[in-house]
């Protein structure tokens, strides 16, 4: 375990709270005009799923546990399981969908991800940041309308709404970003 200031807990971050392993979900850093600035930690126990959230000052000390970043290689979903495999080995694992959570919908079949690994179990995942998507359903692309700040709203091939620019119809591919499911631009390919 290392000990490191509470403002410099990122999420995906494996911490000991209570004896107890959790996964940061997020964590944000409040600076008052007066008062102690805080930082805010939204977890998962790992153990057990439940999610808890503590705050810090932000010079408090946490004890972060150590994690093995390794990348593998998404295969497809099995149920509630998810599929990895490891490009070096070859070896499977299966990764609970609590751990994947709001990931879930871009992962693309030999997307390359890194999964953080205690004690040889899938902890944590960090997607990449942006990915190729089809659009399947949005208004009609409006004539003249190319230099308006305007979006529409638009649903993606992996069933997640977005925003898109008017000038984007049904079956363009766009890049968006994992994390928020934003448009970025139209995809290159």
């Amino acid at each position: 375990m290392v000990k490191v200031i509470a403002s410099s807990v990122r999420k995906g971050n494996v911490l000991e709270v209570d004896g107890h392993l959790c996964t940061v979900l997020s964590a944000e850093s409040f600076f008052p005009g007066k008062g102690t600035p805080t930082t805010q930690i939204d977890m998962r126990r790992i153990a057990d799923g439940v999610k808890v959230t503590q705050r810090y000052k932000t010079t408090e000390q946490v004890e972060r546990a150590y994690v093995e970043d390794r990348d593998f290689t998404y295969l497809y979903q099995d149920g509630e399981q998810f599929i990895f495999m490891n490009p070096e080995t070859f070896d499977q694992i299966n990764v609970s969908s609590d751990v994947v959570g709001d990931a879930a919908p871009y992962l693309q079949e030999n997307m390359a991800v890194t999964l953080s690994m205690f004690e040889d179990r899938a902890v944590a995942i960090e997607m990449p940041q942006r990915a190729v998507l089809e659009v399947v359903e949005t208004e009609p692309v409006t004539k003249g309308q190319t230099a308006s700040s305007s979006y529409k709203p638009a649903i993606l091939s992996n069933g997640v709404r977005t925003a898109v620019p008017p000038h984007i119809g049904v079956g363009t591919r766009i890049v968006v970003m994992t994390a928020d499911g934003s448009y970025v631009e139209r995809a290159k390919d």
